[in-house]
């Protein structure tokens, strides 16, 4: 199994920095990346939210049952402010703003976002110019659908790069990361961080200034 890494430990739960293609369902191929974490640590974890499987960063993972509930509820609440960074090829139709709207069912797996709002996903996000051609963005959704990033970063005319589903440019990897965590745990401010992966356009990201810190 893989060598999983914690960014933040707590007694009522960890940080772990989730490797894109770590699976949060078991497969043919290997186990979840929750039980492999608590394989590796010895001890019983509970998953409070989830990454999609080529999604890397921060996830969160709670040590006992009722730290589990709380977090779930600080989810569930939109009490954990979440941070994304992703990278993508060519113009957005704006630069920054807010991406609203209802999510629907497409084909094989897949979603689109509509004009309606009933229950819509929302996500800010701002972007910077990385290299010619490439620009980087940062996201704060304040709800979490399946595949929002994703799906918000494709509406904007600039789905992200390595995301074949959404046609984005090819690359062994989807440059979507989940940088940072934020939330107040029984009056304790937390603020949890994973490191940009290595590879592809993220080594060029991980030179930025406004990232050091």
């Amino acid at each position: 199994m893989r060598e999983l890494t914690l960014v933040f430990q707590h007694t009522d739960f960890y940080v772990m920095d989730k490797p894109a293609g770590a699976p949060m369902h078991a497969n043919a191929q290997e186990p979840s990346v929750v039980h492999q974490l608590a394989e590796q640590l010895q001890e019983q974890l509970w998953p409070v939210h989830r990454l999609d499987t080529p999604t890397s960063g921060a996830l969160l993972v709670a040590r006992n049952a009722a730290a589990a509930a709380e977090l779930s509820q600080l989810f569930a609440e939109r009490e954990i402010s979440k941070t994304y960074l992703a990278i993508a090829a060519g113009r957005p139709k704006k630069k920054q703003g807010w991406v609203v709207g209802d999510m629907d069912k497409a084909r094989r797996g897949s979603w689109r976002l509509l004009h309606s709002t009933t229950n819509p996903a929302r996500t800010y996000f701002s972007s910077q110019s990385l290299l010619p051609g490439y620009r980087y963005y940062t996201l704060h959704p304040s709800t979490g659908k399946t595949h929002q990033l994703r799906v918000a970063l494709k509406s904007l005319g600039v789905p992200i790069v390595g995301d074949q589903r959404y046609g984005g440019e090819a690359n062994p990897h989807l440059h979507l990361h989940a940088w940072q965590l934020a939330f107040a745990f029984r009056g304790e401010k937390i603020i949890a961080k994973a490191p940009l992966p290595s590879y592809g356009l993220f080594a060029e990201l991980a030179t930025k200034d406004a990232l050091a810190n």
